[in-house]
Protein backbone atom coordinates (compact mmCIF):
# COMPACT_ATOMS: atom_id res chain seq x y z
CA UNK A 1 0.00 0.00 0.00
CA UNK A 2 2.78 2.34 1.24
CA UNK A 3 4.51 1.62 -2.46
CA UNK A 4 1.18 2.74 -4.31
CA UNK A 5 0.50 5.80 -2.22
CA UNK A 6 4.16 6.64 -3.28
CA UNK A 7 3.13 6.02 -6.67
CA UNK A 8 0.59 7.67 -6.93
CA UNK A 9 2.05 10.74 -5.23
CA UNK A 10 4.77 10.37 -8.14
CA UNK A 11 1.85 10.37 -10.52
CA UNK A 12 0.29 13.60 -9.63
CA UNK A 13 3.36 15.08 -9.66
CA UNK A 14 4.05 13.81 -13.15
CA UNK A 15 0.23 14.66 -13.86
CA UNK A 16 0.80 18.27 -13.17
CA UNK A 17 3.66 17.97 -14.83
CA UNK A 18 2.22 15.52 -17.77
CA UNK A 19 -0.92 18.11 -17.87
CA UNK A 20 1.34 20.54 -18.83
CA UNK A 21 1.97 20.47 -22.50
CA UNK A 22 4.11 23.25 -24.23
CA UNK A 23 4.58 25.69 -27.13
CA UNK A 24 7.20 26.92 -24.38
CA UNK A 25 6.78 26.37 -20.80
CA UNK A 26 9.87 27.33 -19.04
CA UNK A 27 9.10 26.78 -15.39
CA UNK A 28 6.41 25.37 -13.71
CA UNK A 29 5.60 27.33 -10.43
CA UNK A 30 3.57 26.05 -6.84
CA UNK A 31 2.09 28.21 -5.00
CA UNK A 32 2.05 27.35 -1.43
CA UNK A 33 0.62 29.81 1.02
CA UNK A 34 1.94 30.68 3.33
CA UNK A 35 5.04 29.58 2.53
CA UNK A 36 4.65 31.58 -1.29
CA UNK A 37 5.85 30.21 -4.70
CA UNK A 38 8.60 27.69 -5.57
CA UNK A 39 9.39 27.06 -9.04
CA UNK A 40 11.35 24.81 -11.24
CA UNK A 41 12.51 24.96 -14.43
CA UNK A 42 11.87 22.47 -17.50
CA UNK A 43 15.44 22.69 -18.65
CA UNK A 44 16.12 20.88 -15.07
CA UNK A 45 13.84 17.76 -15.22
CA UNK A 46 14.88 17.48 -18.59
CA UNK A 47 18.37 16.84 -17.60
CA UNK A 48 17.18 14.81 -14.81
CA UNK A 49 15.29 12.67 -16.68
CA UNK A 50 17.67 11.93 -20.16
CA UNK A 51 21.07 12.12 -17.64
CA UNK A 52 20.10 11.42 -14.59
CA UNK A 53 21.71 14.47 -13.09
CA UNK A 54 20.13 16.90 -10.63
CA UNK A 55 21.17 20.62 -10.57
CA UNK A 56 20.68 23.18 -8.31
CA UNK A 57 17.29 24.09 -9.53
CA UNK A 58 16.02 20.54 -8.91
CA UNK A 59 18.30 19.70 -5.90
CA UNK A 60 15.84 21.54 -3.66
CA UNK A 61 12.93 19.08 -4.49
CA UNK A 62 15.51 16.03 -5.03
CA UNK A 63 16.65 16.12 -1.61
CA UNK A 64 13.59 15.97 -0.41
CA UNK A 65 12.96 12.14 -1.73
CA UNK A 66 14.26 8.99 -1.25
CA UNK A 67 16.29 7.53 -4.02
CA UNK A 68 13.89 4.86 -5.34
CA UNK A 69 11.33 7.84 -5.77
CA UNK A 70 13.38 9.42 -7.97
CA UNK A 71 14.26 6.51 -10.07
CA UNK A 72 10.31 6.03 -10.38
CA UNK A 73 10.24 9.94 -11.29
CA UNK A 74 12.75 9.36 -14.10
CA UNK A 75 11.19 6.09 -15.20
CA UNK A 76 8.04 8.29 -15.27
CA UNK A 77 9.77 11.09 -17.48
CA UNK A 78 10.69 9.06 -19.67
CA UNK A 79 7.99 7.41 -20.07
CA UNK A 80 6.36 7.26 -23.83
CA UNK A 81 3.05 7.38 -24.23
CA UNK A 82 2.02 5.77 -28.12
CA UNK A 83 -1.12 7.59 -28.50
CA UNK A 84 -1.84 9.42 -31.97
CA UNK A 85 -3.02 12.99 -31.76
CA UNK A 86 -5.68 12.14 -33.13
CA UNK A 87 -6.91 9.89 -30.57
CA UNK A 88 -6.00 12.47 -27.72
CA UNK A 89 -7.61 14.79 -29.88
CA UNK A 90 -11.10 12.81 -30.06
CA UNK A 91 -10.42 12.25 -26.40
CA UNK A 92 -10.00 15.22 -25.16
CA UNK A 93 -13.34 16.78 -27.42
CA UNK A 94 -15.49 14.24 -26.11
CA UNK A 95 -18.05 15.12 -23.29
CA UNK A 96 -15.73 13.06 -20.85
CA UNK A 97 -12.70 13.71 -21.64
CA UNK A 98 -13.99 17.65 -21.25
CA UNK A 99 -14.92 16.74 -18.17
CA UNK A 100 -11.78 15.41 -16.81
CA UNK A 101 -9.50 18.48 -18.22
CA UNK A 102 -11.88 20.99 -16.86
CA UNK A 103 -10.99 19.00 -13.83
CA UNK A 104 -7.84 18.98 -14.04
CA UNK A 105 -7.54 23.03 -15.21
CA UNK A 106 -8.20 23.57 -11.56
CA UNK A 107 -4.77 22.24 -10.72
CA UNK A 108 -2.97 23.14 -13.39
CA UNK A 109 -2.89 26.80 -14.55
CA UNK A 110 -2.31 29.79 -17.11
CA UNK A 111 0.63 32.12 -16.41
CA UNK A 112 -2.94 34.10 -15.44
CA UNK A 113 -3.85 31.82 -13.07
CA UNK A 114 -7.09 31.29 -15.35
CA UNK A 115 -8.20 27.40 -15.26
CA UNK A 116 -5.62 25.46 -18.05
CA UNK A 117 -8.50 23.61 -19.56
CA UNK A 118 -7.78 24.91 -23.18
CA UNK A 119 -3.89 24.98 -22.78
CA UNK A 120 -4.12 21.86 -21.38
CA UNK A 121 -5.88 20.22 -24.33
CA UNK A 122 -3.76 21.98 -27.22
CA UNK A 123 -0.44 20.97 -25.45
CA UNK A 124 -1.55 17.22 -25.06
CA UNK A 125 -2.27 17.37 -28.84
CA UNK A 126 0.63 19.25 -29.88
CA UNK A 127 2.94 17.11 -27.71
CA UNK A 128 1.35 13.51 -29.53
CA UNK A 129 1.85 15.45 -32.92
CA UNK A 130 5.41 15.82 -32.24
CA UNK A 131 7.97 13.66 -33.49
CA UNK A 132 8.93 13.32 -29.89
CA UNK A 133 6.07 11.77 -28.84
CA UNK A 134 3.77 12.29 -25.77
CA UNK A 135 6.07 12.61 -23.25
CA UNK A 136 5.81 14.07 -19.91
CA UNK A 137 8.71 17.07 -21.27
CA UNK A 138 7.53 17.71 -24.07
CA UNK A 139 3.89 18.22 -22.50
CA UNK A 140 5.87 20.84 -20.84
CA UNK A 141 7.35 21.84 -23.95
CA UNK A 142 3.85 22.70 -25.86
CA UNK A 143 2.24 24.21 -22.66
CA UNK A 144 1.20 27.69 -24.17
CA UNK A 145 2.65 30.22 -21.45
CA UNK A 146 6.02 30.65 -20.30
CA UNK A 147 4.95 29.01 -16.76
CA UNK A 148 2.97 26.64 -15.55
CA UNK A 149 1.47 27.36 -12.66
CA UNK A 150 0.18 24.94 -9.86
CA UNK A 151 -2.27 24.96 -7.31
CA UNK A 152 -0.27 23.24 -4.96
CA UNK A 153 -2.74 23.32 -1.97
CA UNK A 154 -5.58 21.92 -4.21
CA UNK A 155 -3.19 19.33 -5.34
CA UNK A 156 -2.15 18.20 -1.74
CA UNK A 157 -5.99 18.34 -0.94
CA UNK A 158 -6.19 15.85 -3.77
CA UNK A 159 -3.71 13.46 -2.88
CA UNK A 160 -5.05 14.23 1.01
CA UNK A 161 -8.50 13.01 -0.26
CA UNK A 162 -7.35 9.92 -2.14
CA UNK A 163 -4.89 8.39 0.30
CA UNK A 164 -7.76 8.84 2.93
CA UNK A 165 -9.32 7.01 0.38
CA UNK A 166 -7.18 4.73 -0.30
CA UNK A 167 -6.77 3.70 3.51
CA UNK A 168 -10.72 3.05 3.59
CA UNK A 169 -11.00 0.86 0.72
CA UNK A 170 -7.85 -1.29 2.21
CA UNK A 171 -9.61 -1.34 5.63
CA UNK A 172 -12.74 -2.45 3.88
CA UNK A 173 -11.22 -5.21 2.20
CA UNK A 174 -9.35 -6.20 4.73
CA UNK A 175 -12.27 -6.77 7.11
CA UNK A 176 -13.67 -8.38 5.04
CA UNK A 177 -11.10 -11.14 4.38
CA UNK A 178 -11.33 -11.39 7.51
CA UNK A 179 -15.10 -12.69 8.00
CA UNK A 180 -14.33 -15.00 5.02
CA UNK A 181 -11.27 -16.55 6.47
CA UNK A 182 -13.35 -16.94 9.80
CA UNK A 183 -16.31 -18.32 8.07
CA UNK A 184 -13.78 -21.09 6.58
CA UNK A 185 -12.27 -22.17 9.36
CA UNK A 186 -15.77 -23.60 10.52
CA UNK A 187 -15.60 -25.70 6.94
CA UNK A 188 -15.08 -29.68 7.68
CA UNK A 189 -14.90 -30.17 3.85
CA UNK A 190 -11.99 -31.46 1.84
CA UNK A 191 -11.96 -30.02 -1.35
CA UNK A 192 -8.52 -31.79 -2.49
CA UNK A 193 -10.86 -34.63 -2.73
CA UNK A 194 -13.96 -33.53 -4.49
CA UNK A 195 -13.73 -32.45 -8.25
CA UNK A 196 -11.62 -29.41 -9.49
CA UNK A 197 -14.03 -27.12 -11.03
CA UNK A 198 -10.80 -25.23 -12.40
CA UNK A 199 -10.37 -27.83 -14.74
CA UNK A 200 -12.06 -28.18 -17.87
CA UNK A 201 -15.56 -30.51 -17.56
CA UNK A 202 -16.16 -33.65 -19.99
CA UNK A 203 -18.16 -32.14 -22.91
CA UNK A 204 -16.77 -31.28 -25.82
CA UNK A 205 -18.19 -28.25 -27.95
CA UNK A 206 -18.24 -26.66 -31.07
CA UNK A 207 -17.90 -22.71 -32.17
CA UNK A 208 -20.89 -21.44 -34.40
CA UNK A 209 -21.16 -17.74 -35.62
CA UNK A 210 -23.72 -15.73 -36.38
CA UNK A 211 -24.43 -12.19 -38.12
CA UNK A 212 -27.25 -10.79 -36.50
CA UNK A 213 -29.37 -7.35 -37.86
CA UNK A 214 -31.73 -5.53 -35.78
CA UNK A 215 -32.72 -3.46 -38.37
CA UNK A 216 -35.33 -1.56 -36.31
CA UNK A 217 -32.32 -0.27 -34.40
CA UNK A 218 -29.68 -0.12 -36.91
CA UNK A 219 -27.23 -2.46 -35.04
CA UNK A 220 -25.41 -5.32 -36.47
CA UNK A 221 -24.32 -7.86 -33.64
CA UNK A 222 -21.56 -10.60 -34.34
CA UNK A 223 -22.35 -13.50 -32.53
CA UNK A 224 -20.42 -16.96 -31.31
CA UNK A 225 -21.87 -19.47 -29.93
CA UNK A 226 -20.53 -22.38 -28.08
CA UNK A 227 -22.26 -25.37 -28.22
CA UNK A 228 -21.51 -28.67 -26.21
CA UNK A 229 -22.20 -31.89 -28.14
CA UNK A 230 -24.40 -34.08 -26.98
CA UNK A 231 -23.37 -37.20 -25.10
CA UNK A 232 -23.45 -40.65 -26.65
CA UNK A 233 -22.99 -43.05 -23.92
CA UNK A 234 -22.02 -41.51 -20.38
CA UNK A 235 -24.89 -40.99 -18.16
CA UNK A 236 -23.05 -38.06 -16.26
CA UNK A 237 -23.31 -36.29 -18.86
CA UNK A 238 -26.49 -34.30 -19.75
CA UNK A 239 -28.49 -33.92 -23.43
CA UNK A 240 -29.61 -31.12 -25.40
CA UNK A 241 -31.44 -28.86 -24.41
CA UNK A 242 -28.96 -27.21 -22.90
CA UNK A 243 -28.73 -24.42 -20.88
CA UNK A 244 -28.06 -20.79 -22.30
CA UNK A 245 -25.89 -18.48 -20.86
CA UNK A 246 -24.95 -14.70 -22.79
CA UNK A 247 -21.83 -12.98 -21.88
CA UNK A 248 -21.57 -9.35 -22.44
CA UNK A 249 -17.74 -7.75 -22.87
CA UNK A 250 -17.27 -4.43 -21.34
CA UNK A 251 -16.64 -0.99 -23.07
CA UNK A 252 -14.17 -1.21 -26.14
CA UNK A 253 -13.29 -5.07 -25.62
CA UNK A 254 -14.79 -7.61 -28.41
CA UNK A 255 -16.32 -10.94 -28.34
CA UNK A 256 -12.78 -12.64 -27.45
CA UNK A 257 -12.73 -11.02 -24.00
CA UNK A 258 -14.08 -13.60 -22.40
CA UNK A 259 -13.41 -16.97 -24.08
CA UNK A 260 -11.67 -19.01 -21.78
CA UNK A 261 -15.13 -18.66 -19.47
CA UNK A 262 -17.32 -19.23 -22.75
CA UNK A 263 -15.02 -22.75 -23.69
CA UNK A 264 -15.29 -23.60 -19.79
CA UNK A 265 -18.78 -23.41 -19.38
CA UNK A 266 -19.15 -25.00 -22.59
CA UNK A 267 -17.27 -28.14 -21.62
CA UNK A 268 -19.56 -28.45 -18.38
CA UNK A 269 -22.96 -28.72 -20.99
CA UNK A 270 -23.54 -25.29 -20.79
CA UNK A 271 -24.56 -23.40 -24.39
CA UNK A 272 -22.91 -19.54 -24.52
CA UNK A 273 -23.31 -16.83 -26.69
CA UNK A 274 -21.00 -14.29 -26.39
CA UNK A 275 -21.94 -11.13 -28.60
CA UNK A 276 -20.60 -7.87 -29.51
CA UNK A 277 -22.05 -4.63 -28.43
CA UNK A 278 -21.60 -2.64 -32.01
CA UNK A 279 -21.86 0.92 -30.06
CA UNK A 280 -18.89 0.71 -27.71
CA UNK A 281 -17.00 -2.65 -29.14
CA UNK A 282 -13.58 -2.20 -30.18
CA UNK A 283 -14.10 -1.87 -33.63
CA UNK A 284 -16.33 1.28 -32.78
CA UNK A 285 -13.67 2.89 -30.43
CA UNK A 286 -10.50 2.02 -32.97
CA UNK A 287 -13.25 4.06 -35.24
CA UNK A 288 -13.35 6.81 -32.99
CA UNK A 289 -9.88 7.36 -32.10
CA UNK A 290 -9.49 7.50 -35.95
CA UNK A 291 -11.50 10.33 -36.18
CA UNK A 292 -14.03 8.15 -38.28
CA UNK A 293 -17.14 8.34 -35.69
CA UNK A 294 -18.32 10.11 -32.97
CA UNK A 295 -17.97 8.92 -28.94
CA UNK A 296 -20.42 6.43 -27.77
CA UNK A 297 -23.88 7.73 -27.45
CA UNK A 298 -25.11 7.40 -24.00
CA UNK A 299 -28.30 5.37 -25.70
CA UNK A 300 -25.99 2.46 -25.36
CA UNK A 301 -27.16 2.35 -21.56
CA UNK A 302 -30.81 1.40 -23.20
CA UNK A 303 -29.28 -0.34 -26.37
CA UNK A 304 -26.62 -2.71 -24.72
CA UNK A 305 -29.62 -4.35 -22.79
CA UNK A 306 -31.95 -4.55 -25.96
CA UNK A 307 -29.13 -6.18 -27.83
CA UNK A 308 -29.56 -9.06 -25.15
CA UNK A 309 -33.01 -9.48 -25.46
CA UNK A 310 -32.92 -9.32 -29.40
CA UNK A 311 -30.70 -12.01 -29.22
CA UNK A 312 -32.30 -14.37 -27.18
CA UNK A 313 -35.70 -13.23 -29.36
CA UNK A 314 -33.37 -14.33 -32.41
CA UNK A 315 -31.60 -17.63 -31.10
CA UNK A 316 -35.03 -19.04 -30.06
CA UNK A 317 -36.22 -18.52 -33.61
CA UNK A 318 -32.68 -19.65 -34.93
CA UNK A 319 -33.79 -22.80 -32.22
CA UNK A 320 -36.54 -23.73 -33.71
CA UNK A 321 -35.60 -23.29 -37.77
CA UNK A 322 -32.04 -23.64 -37.90
CA UNK A 323 -30.21 -27.36 -38.18
CA UNK A 324 -27.20 -26.16 -36.37
CA UNK A 325 -29.32 -25.34 -33.11
CA UNK A 326 -32.66 -26.82 -33.40
CA UNK A 327 -33.51 -27.93 -30.13
CA UNK A 328 -30.61 -27.05 -28.67
CA UNK A 329 -31.54 -24.39 -26.55
CA UNK A 330 -33.05 -24.92 -23.32
CA UNK A 331 -34.61 -20.87 -22.63
CA UNK A 332 -35.98 -22.03 -19.35
CA UNK A 333 -32.07 -22.18 -18.10
CA UNK A 334 -31.17 -18.77 -19.33
CA UNK A 335 -27.97 -16.60 -17.06
CA UNK A 336 -26.23 -13.57 -18.07
CA UNK A 337 -22.39 -12.86 -17.18
CA UNK A 338 -21.15 -9.43 -17.73
CA UNK A 339 -17.90 -7.07 -17.27
CA UNK A 340 -17.79 -3.47 -16.52
CA UNK A 341 -20.36 -1.93 -18.76
CA UNK A 342 -21.36 -5.46 -19.23
CA UNK A 343 -22.00 -5.26 -15.41
CA UNK A 344 -24.16 -2.86 -15.67
CA UNK A 345 -25.69 -4.76 -18.79
CA UNK A 346 -26.91 -7.61 -17.05
CA UNK A 347 -27.40 -5.97 -13.91
CA UNK A 348 -30.43 -3.98 -16.39
CA UNK A 349 -31.41 -7.40 -17.67
CA UNK A 350 -32.25 -8.57 -14.15
CA UNK A 351 -34.45 -5.90 -13.12
CA UNK A 352 -32.64 -2.71 -12.43
CA UNK A 353 -34.29 0.26 -13.40
CA UNK A 354 -32.04 3.59 -14.64
CA UNK A 355 -31.94 5.90 -11.44
CA UNK A 356 -33.06 8.92 -13.43
CA UNK A 357 -33.42 10.88 -10.15
CA UNK A 358 -30.14 10.07 -8.47
CA UNK A 359 -28.84 11.12 -12.04
CA UNK A 360 -29.84 14.34 -12.18
CA UNK A 361 -28.73 14.89 -8.32
CA UNK A 362 -25.41 13.90 -8.30
CA UNK A 363 -24.67 15.24 -12.22
CA UNK A 364 -23.56 18.73 -12.40
CA UNK A 365 -20.76 20.60 -13.87
CA UNK A 366 -19.25 20.98 -10.75
CA UNK A 367 -19.14 17.19 -9.44
CA UNK A 368 -15.70 16.09 -8.72
CA UNK A 369 -14.42 12.19 -8.08
CA UNK A 370 -11.69 9.57 -7.96
CA UNK A 371 -14.37 7.02 -9.26
CA UNK A 372 -13.68 7.53 -13.39
CA UNK A 373 -16.91 5.14 -13.91
CA UNK A 374 -19.04 8.32 -12.72
CA UNK A 375 -18.01 9.60 -15.85
CA UNK A 376 -19.27 7.33 -18.15
CA UNK A 377 -22.80 6.72 -15.40
CA UNK A 378 -23.62 10.30 -15.75
CA UNK A 379 -23.59 10.03 -19.71
CA UNK A 380 -27.39 8.48 -18.96
CA UNK A 381 -28.09 11.49 -17.28
CA UNK A 382 -28.48 12.94 -20.91
CA UNK A 383 -31.49 10.24 -22.12
CA UNK A 384 -34.67 11.05 -22.33
CA UNK A 385 -36.75 10.59 -18.96
CA UNK A 386 -38.99 7.44 -19.81
CA UNK A 387 -39.58 4.09 -18.27
CA UNK A 388 -37.33 1.76 -20.31
CA UNK A 389 -38.23 -1.71 -20.26
CA UNK A 390 -35.08 -3.14 -20.02
CA UNK A 391 -36.11 -6.22 -18.06
CA UNK A 392 -35.84 -9.92 -19.33
CA UNK A 393 -37.60 -12.62 -17.52
CA UNK A 394 -36.00 -15.15 -19.31
CA UNK A 395 -32.81 -14.29 -17.28
CA UNK A 396 -32.65 -16.71 -14.17
CA UNK A 397 -29.19 -16.06 -12.80
CA UNK A 398 -26.56 -13.17 -13.26
CA UNK A 399 -22.89 -12.67 -12.97
CA UNK A 400 -21.82 -8.87 -12.84
CA UNK A 401 -17.86 -8.74 -12.84
CA UNK A 402 -16.79 -4.99 -12.18
CA UNK A 403 -19.93 -3.78 -12.62
CA UNK A 404 -20.34 0.01 -12.47
CA UNK A 405 -23.85 1.19 -10.90
CA UNK A 406 -24.09 3.35 -7.97
CA UNK A 407 -25.30 6.41 -9.50
CA UNK A 408 -26.83 4.96 -12.62
CA UNK A 409 -29.03 2.63 -10.98
CA UNK A 410 -28.20 3.09 -7.73
CA UNK A 411 -29.97 1.51 -4.23
CA UNK A 412 -33.59 2.02 -5.89
CA UNK A 413 -32.29 0.07 -8.88
CA UNK A 414 -30.46 -2.19 -7.18
CA UNK A 415 -32.67 -3.26 -4.72
CA UNK A 416 -35.31 -4.09 -7.61
CA UNK A 417 -33.19 -7.00 -8.71
CA UNK A 418 -34.92 -10.76 -7.30
CA UNK A 419 -32.70 -13.63 -8.49
CA UNK A 420 -29.64 -14.92 -8.00
CA UNK A 421 -26.50 -12.46 -8.47
CA UNK A 422 -23.07 -13.26 -8.08
CA UNK A 423 -20.63 -9.52 -7.58
CA UNK A 424 -16.96 -9.74 -8.72
CA UNK A 425 -14.46 -6.58 -7.63
CA UNK A 426 -11.13 -6.23 -7.54
CA UNK A 427 -9.82 -4.40 -4.67
CA UNK A 428 -7.22 -2.43 -7.16
CA UNK A 429 -9.91 -1.28 -9.50
CA UNK A 430 -9.38 2.18 -10.10
CA UNK A 431 -11.81 2.75 -13.14
CA UNK A 432 -14.91 0.99 -10.67
CA UNK A 433 -13.81 0.74 -7.23
CA UNK A 434 -14.95 -1.77 -5.44
CA UNK A 435 -16.49 -0.51 -2.32
CA UNK A 436 -18.51 2.37 -4.02
CA UNK A 437 -19.51 -0.61 -7.47
CA UNK A 438 -19.78 -3.94 -5.94
CA UNK A 439 -19.44 -3.92 -2.04
CA UNK A 440 -22.08 -1.59 -0.80
CA UNK A 441 -24.26 -2.01 -4.03
CA UNK A 442 -24.05 -5.91 -2.56
CA UNK A 443 -25.77 -4.96 0.57
CA UNK A 444 -28.48 -3.65 -1.68
CA UNK A 445 -29.50 -6.98 -3.50
CA UNK A 446 -32.84 -8.08 -1.74
CA UNK A 447 -32.91 -11.95 -2.90
CA UNK A 448 -30.74 -13.94 -0.33
CA UNK A 449 -28.84 -16.17 -3.31
CA UNK A 450 -25.98 -13.46 -3.33
CA UNK A 451 -22.47 -13.57 -3.55
CA UNK A 452 -19.17 -11.39 -3.18
CA UNK A 453 -16.18 -12.37 -4.58
CA UNK A 454 -13.52 -9.99 -4.22
CA UNK A 455 -9.83 -10.64 -5.39
CA UNK A 456 -6.90 -8.86 -3.46
CA UNK A 457 -4.66 -7.07 -6.01
CA UNK A 458 -6.94 -7.60 -8.91
CA UNK A 459 -7.53 -4.77 -11.37
CA UNK A 460 -10.13 -3.50 -13.84
CA UNK A 461 -8.39 -5.74 -16.60
CA UNK A 462 -7.58 -8.91 -14.26
CA UNK A 463 -10.54 -10.77 -15.67
CA UNK A 464 -10.16 -10.24 -19.89
CA UNK A 465 -8.61 -12.62 -21.96
CA UNK A 466 -5.17 -10.84 -22.81
CA UNK A 467 -5.69 -8.52 -26.01
CA UNK A 468 -4.66 -10.83 -29.59
CA UNK A 469 -2.08 -9.12 -31.54
CA UNK A 470 -3.10 -5.72 -32.84
CA UNK A 471 -6.22 -5.84 -30.90
CA UNK A 472 -5.37 -3.86 -27.52
CA UNK A 473 -7.95 -0.46 -28.39
CA UNK A 474 -7.07 1.21 -25.21
CA UNK A 475 -3.30 1.68 -24.33
CA UNK A 476 -3.79 0.83 -20.93
CA UNK A 477 -0.08 1.46 -19.05
CA UNK A 478 1.32 -2.18 -17.64
CA UNK A 479 1.23 -0.78 -14.21
CA UNK A 480 -2.43 -0.65 -14.26
CA UNK A 481 -3.37 -4.20 -15.45
CA UNK A 482 -2.26 -5.89 -12.27
CA UNK A 483 -0.51 -8.91 -11.64
CA UNK A 484 -0.79 -12.24 -13.64
CA UNK A 485 -4.47 -12.87 -14.46
CA UNK A 486 -4.06 -16.78 -14.73
CA UNK A 487 -5.34 -16.80 -11.55
CA UNK A 488 -8.23 -14.61 -11.59
CA UNK A 489 -9.59 -17.05 -14.66
CA UNK A 490 -9.68 -19.92 -13.13
CA UNK A 491 -11.53 -18.34 -9.92
CA UNK A 492 -13.99 -17.31 -12.11
CA UNK A 493 -13.91 -20.42 -14.08
CA UNK A 494 -14.95 -22.42 -11.15
CA UNK A 495 -17.32 -19.90 -9.21
CA UNK A 496 -19.14 -19.22 -12.71
CA UNK A 497 -19.44 -23.55 -12.68
CA UNK A 498 -20.79 -23.53 -9.36
CA UNK A 499 -23.14 -20.65 -9.16
CA UNK A 500 -24.93 -21.78 -12.50
CA UNK A 501 -24.87 -25.42 -11.71
CA UNK A 502 -26.50 -24.56 -8.19
CA UNK A 503 -28.73 -21.26 -9.15
CA UNK A 504 -30.10 -21.90 -12.70
CA UNK A 505 -30.00 -25.76 -12.75
CA UNK A 506 -30.54 -26.54 -9.28
CA UNK A 507 -28.06 -29.17 -8.40
CA UNK A 508 -27.27 -28.42 -4.44
CA UNK A 509 -24.23 -30.65 -4.48
CA UNK A 510 -22.18 -27.77 -6.07
CA UNK A 511 -23.61 -25.50 -3.10
CA UNK A 512 -20.57 -26.68 -1.62
CA UNK A 513 -18.48 -24.85 -3.56
CA UNK A 514 -19.92 -21.40 -2.75
CA UNK A 515 -18.40 -21.25 0.82
CA UNK A 516 -15.62 -19.20 1.59
CA UNK A 517 -13.79 -22.21 2.27
CA UNK A 518 -13.59 -23.26 -1.23
CA UNK A 519 -12.59 -19.77 -2.51
CA UNK A 520 -9.79 -19.79 0.52
CA UNK A 521 -8.58 -23.53 -0.55
CA UNK A 522 -8.36 -22.32 -4.44
CA UNK A 523 -7.24 -18.57 -3.95
CA UNK A 524 -3.55 -17.80 -4.79
CA UNK A 525 -0.61 -15.15 -3.82
CA UNK A 526 -1.12 -11.84 -4.63
CA UNK A 527 -4.51 -12.22 -5.96
CA UNK A 528 -5.85 -13.52 -3.10
CA UNK A 529 -9.95 -14.50 -3.24
CA UNK A 530 -12.72 -13.98 -0.47
CA UNK A 531 -16.26 -15.23 -1.20
CA UNK A 532 -19.17 -13.73 1.21
CA UNK A 533 -22.82 -14.38 0.82
CA UNK A 534 -23.95 -11.96 3.35
CA UNK A 535 -23.50 -8.55 4.33
CA UNK A 536 -26.26 -5.97 5.70
CA UNK A 537 -25.70 -2.43 5.20
CA UNK A 538 -25.67 -2.08 8.78
CA UNK A 539 -22.56 -4.14 9.01
CA UNK A 540 -21.11 -2.11 6.05
CA UNK A 541 -21.61 1.18 8.03
CA UNK A 542 -19.89 -0.59 11.03
CA UNK A 543 -17.26 -1.33 8.99
CA UNK A 544 -16.67 1.58 6.97
CA UNK A 545 -16.90 3.85 10.33
CA UNK A 546 -14.63 1.97 12.14
CA UNK A 547 -12.08 2.41 9.27
CA UNK A 548 -10.39 5.54 8.58
CA UNK A 549 -11.72 8.75 9.40
CA UNK A 550 -14.19 9.98 6.78
CA UNK A 551 -14.15 12.95 4.27
CA UNK A 552 -16.94 14.36 5.46
CA UNK A 553 -19.98 13.49 3.55
CA UNK A 554 -18.81 11.64 0.88
CA UNK A 555 -21.57 9.28 -0.66
CA UNK A 556 -22.33 9.82 -3.87
CA UNK A 557 -25.15 12.37 -3.07
CA UNK A 558 -22.74 14.68 -1.00
CA UNK A 559 -20.98 17.86 -1.49
CA UNK A 560 -17.69 16.44 -1.29
CA UNK A 561 -14.76 16.98 -3.79
CA UNK A 562 -14.53 13.09 -3.26
CA UNK A 563 -18.40 11.81 -4.01
CA UNK A 564 -17.25 8.11 -4.53
CA UNK A 565 -17.27 7.10 -0.85
CA UNK A 566 -20.20 5.82 0.46
CA UNK A 567 -20.46 6.96 4.46
CA UNK A 568 -23.92 5.51 6.05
Amino acid sequence: MKKFLKYLGLGFLSTFLTATPGLGAERISFYYPPFGEFSLSVNSLETFAKKGKIDQDFSFYASRATPQQLAQLRDLLQQKFNVTPTLVSQVTYSPIGEEVVQQLGELLLTESRQNGFYAIRASLILAAADREGLTVVNLLRKFPSNTVRVNFTGGLEVVNDLSQLLKKRDEVVASLQKEAIAQAANSKIDFSKQPDLRSPGKFRWQKKTFDLNDFSRSRRLPVDIYLPEAAQSTKELASPPFPLIVISHGIASDRSTFVYLAEHLASYGFAVAVLEHPGSNAERFQQYFAGLAGPPDPAEFINRPLDIKYLLNELERLNKSDPTLQGKLNFQQVGAIGQSFGGYTVLALAGANINFEQLRQNCNPNYSSFNLSLFLQCEANKLPRRNYELKDDRIKVIMAINPIDSLVLGEGGISQIKIPVMLVAGSQDIFAPPVSEQIRPFTWLSDSNKYLALIENATHFSAIAEPTSGNNVLPVPPALLGPDRAPVYSYLNALGVAFLETHLLNRPEYRSYLQPSYARFISKEPLNLSLLQSLSADQFNQIWNESAPTLGDATPTGNSKVKNLPSP
